[in-house]
């Protein structure tokens, strides 16, 4: 199974939250933002990420999820950190939508910045998420 890990962080959180669900199914985090953020082949699941950002998400965070083409994901699941509200995954899911990507109905939030048992949480539903039914790579 084909996965990754990109998120836009400016605070270190959506990077902190990335990190741990990288390292939960054996992948890096990148930031949008880096040279090395497109996909180069299809994957079966992003993880997708990012905050709320004057009401919006970010330009970079927004850019790069209009570069998506449907055929480079099989499936989204949309993770957020904010002190505000959980607006980013909706608007991060719409982005997805709009370009014909299925995204995971389950999603990840974080208030402020994750703790350790979030950490360990957000590992444990990244790991899940990318099994059904004790078979990898099945949704």
């Amino acid at each position: 199974m084909k996965n990754a890990v990109r998120y836009y962080s400016r605070s270190g959180n959506t990077k902190t939250a990335a990190e741990a669900i990288a390292r939960a199914i054996g992948t890096d985090a990148v930031s949008v933002d880096s040279a090395s953020a497109s996909l180069q082949e299809p994957v079966d699941v992003l993880f997708i990420g990012g905050a709320l950002y004057a009401y919006g998400i970010d330009k970079h965070l927004k850019a790069y999820l209009g570069s998506l083409k449907k055929d480079q994901v099989k499936k989204a699941v949309v993770f957020s950190t904010s002190w505000i509200s959980k607006h980013a995954i909706d608007l991060i899911k719409d982005e997805l939508n709009r370009k014909g990507i299925p995204v995971e109905k389950e999603t990840l939030y974080f208030r402020g910045k994750p703790g350790e048992k979030q950490l360990q949480d957000a590992a444990n539903v990244a790991r899940r998420l990318m099994k059904t039914d004790g078979q990898e790579g099945r949704f």
